[in-house]
């Protein structure tokens, strides 16, 4: 039976209301008592689900680190979907998809970010490939306040073939890019998108760029020269939504 250990109080009540994980047991500090974690064991007993109260030490034992919160659970691994279902589940809705595809992010603290910013956003789905990227881990799902535990997230073993699936189901694939051709504002999100964002360090890969329709920028001033991945992919998101929202009203 393979488990893993979420910790901290947005991850572990994320998780019990997205009711995709299985709970096998709830530990929770003894010497850390508050009205966080008390909702955390009064959603634990009212799934039936066993509560431990144990000493803060075997709870940072357990959870693997200190910034446990006073809260962790033992669960199931994270529910991942396939590409194909991700797709299949917004065919025939009203609303144009909206995808994020990360590529070459292997910091899970900005992964996080970036799922907390896409649930906020309503995204369709997210992409990883299985290389070259943060797993959907514990770390993860506590960089995002517990977004994570709602995303629809592949991950993948090839990326331009996940772009060439998308682009058969009229999927337009925006790049982010510091030297791209167009501002983000230029752009009209109001159809089908992915938005493919890179890593820290170099970006987008090459060979992914060779696969977007568009490559856009956004615009800065100042010395630094690039912002940090997970700040410019909200940025790129929001005016996604903004554009989006101003559609639909």
């Amino acid at each position: 039976m393979k488990t893993e250990i979420l910790y901290g109080i947005h991850p572990v009540r994320e998780a019990l209301n997205a009711g995709r994980r299985k709970f096998y047991e709830i530990y929770v500090c003894r010497e850390k008592t508050n009205k966080r974690v008390d909702n955390l064991i009064e959603l634990a007993k009212s799934a039936d689900i066993p509560v431990r109260h144990i000493h803060r030490q075997k709870l940072q034992s357990i959870a693997g680190t200190d910034t446990h919160q006073g809260a962790a659970a033992k669960v199931s691994p994270y529910p991942l979907l396939s590409l194909s279902e991700i797709i299949s589940d917004q065919a025939g809705g009203d609303n144009f998809s909206f995808y994020l595809l990360i590529d070459n992010i292997v910091d899970p603290h900005n992964l996080g970010a970036l799922l907390r910013t896409a649930l906020c956003v309503g995204i369709t789905g997210v992409v990883t490939p299985k290389d070259r990227c943060a797993e959907p881990s514990p770390t993860v799902s506590k960089s995002s306040a517990g977004a994570l535990e709602h995303i629809n997230l592949a991950r993948v073993v090839n990326m331009a073939t996940a772009i060439k699936n998308l682009k058969k189901n009229n999927v337009w694939i925006i790049g982010l890019d510091k030297n791209g051709d167009r501002s983000i504002y230029e752009n009209d999100f109001n159809e089908n998108i992915a938005l493919v964002v890179g890593g820290e360090k170099s970006g987008i890969r090459p060979l992914i760029k060779k696969h977007c329709d568009f490559l856009s920028f956004i615009p800065q001033t100042g010395q630094v020269s690039s912002l940090n991945a997970s700040v410019a992919g909200g940025i790129a998101m929001y005016e996604a939504y903004r554009q989006r929202q101003r559609k639909d009203n």
